[in-house]
């Protein structure tokens, strides 16, 4: 079992510790890429600072974010129930030739504690 370290945005991290966000959604980079079900991930808020332990459940791999979209529904992967869940707002992140090139992912999160 493995540690990995992830920041996340103070919105996204207040809805995995409220339980509605369960899929984090990643590129699936060299470092994404060594998730195993089962390890562990610390997620740090970029402002507070604060953290928070979860358990990784299931790993879902996809070519590109659209694929993984149609997947879920849009409050497992933090969208509130009045937005509008979009492939494309993952591109500010990934761009779109990274997504080609590395695939994403989904990782099914359990808060621990």
């Amino acid at each position: 079992m493995e540690k990995h370290k992830m920041k996340l945005q103070p919105k996204y991290f207040d809805f995995i510790l409220n339980g509605t966000k369960r899929i984090e959604i990643r590129l699936n980079d060299e470092k994404r890429s060594l998730i195993k079900e089962g390890d562990i991930i610390e997620f740090e808020n970029r402002i507070t600072k604060e953290k928070l332990k979860t358990k990784v459940i299931k790993l879902y791999k996809f070519d590109n974010f659209e694929g993984l979209y149609k997947h879920f529904d849009k409050i497992s992967l933090g969208y509130a129930e009045d937005e509008i869940a979009d492939p494309k707002d993952m591109e500010q992140y990934y761009p779109q030739d990274k997504q080609e090139k590395y695939g994403v992912l989904g990782i099914e999160i359990k808060v621990l504690e």
